[in-house]
Order: C-alpha cells, then sequence, then structure tokens
C-alpha cells in the first residue's frame, strides 16, 4: 500500500516458523559468501527458492534492523558501586552513544536501569553489545523495551 510504513517487532527466533528461520540462514550465506547464489544457499539450508522470495524482504537480523537507530534497553542491575559505571564504559568501549539514562531507587538489592543508545557509530552488532552488558558483573538481566 502506497505510503504505508513498515511496522516491526522483537521476535523470539523459538517460535519462529521453520521458513522464516532458514531464509534468515539464506541470507546470512549470501552476505558473508558462504553461497555464490541464491540456488545455492537455499539448497544448502533445504528451503524453497518461493519460500525465500516469499520471506526475504521482511526477515533480517535484529542487529541489521538496529543499525543506525536508537535502541533502548532495560536493565536489572545489583545495587552495587560501579556497575552502573562499568555498564556506561562498555557502552562507551564499542562506541555506542548514550542518549538518555534513567536509574529507579535501588530496592531490595537491585536497581532498575532503563539507556537509551545510539547504535550508528557502533564499532560491533547491537546484538553483540547487548551480549557483552550481560557479560558485566552485577548485571542481572537485560531487556530490548524499545527501537526507533
Amino acid at each position: 500500500m502506497a505510503g504505508k510504513t513498515n511496522e516491526f517487532l522483537i521476535v523470539s527466533k523459538s517460535i519462529l516458523p521453520e521458513a522464516i528461520l532458514k531464509t534468515a540462514q539464506v541470507k546470512e550465506l549470501l552476505v558473508k559468501g558462504d553461497a555464490d547464489t541464491i540456488n545455492d544457499a537455499v539448497e544448502r539450508v533445504g528451503l524453497s527458492r518461493s519460500a525465500f522470495y516469499k520471506y526475504k524482504d521482511g526477515v533480517f537480523p535484529f542487529y541489521e534492523a538496529s543499525r543506525e537507530r536508537i535502541i533502548t534497553i532495560s536493565l536489572i542491575l545489583e545495587d552495587k558501586a560501579g556497575v552502573l559505571s562499568h555498564v556506561l564504559n562498555f557502552i562507551a568501549s564499542v562506541k555506542g552513544n548514550v542518549l538518555t539514562i534513567n536509574q529507579g531507587i535501588p530496592l531490595q538489592g537491585v536497581a532498575n536501569v532503563s539507556i537509551s543508545i545510539e547504535t550508528a557509530g557502533l564499532a560491533d552488532t547491537p546484538e553483540n553489545l547487548l551480549a557483552g552488558l550481560g557479560e558485566i558483573v552485577g548485571v542481572r538481566k537485560i531487556e530490548v523495551i524499545g527501537q526507533t
């Protein structure tokens, strides 16, 4: 439809139909150069060409959708000195631009923090940014709550 914008959802891979997951695999093979043609890639993952063409324009990895955008994440952090500082230093180390930080008052030893990050200058993928944040001591939970 003319003038209609795309709307996106963040969906767990575990609930997606096999054809959509295989479409993503085909696109990854092509991007990485592990397959020379669409025909070669669909054969390697066991997907029909028609299914690939049906889904190809609507399936892409989270990091691709998040490039040059703003993502907002919610974190549950232990109420210990330096945890938030480590989180912010990590974001800076991968060239993320922190736009906003909102921290609630710590209750029962944890604090809820939301951070909006501009991803245009990231040195890595947003997916790896989230994985790295999850490895910081004192970070109990990370969840993407929005993206623009």
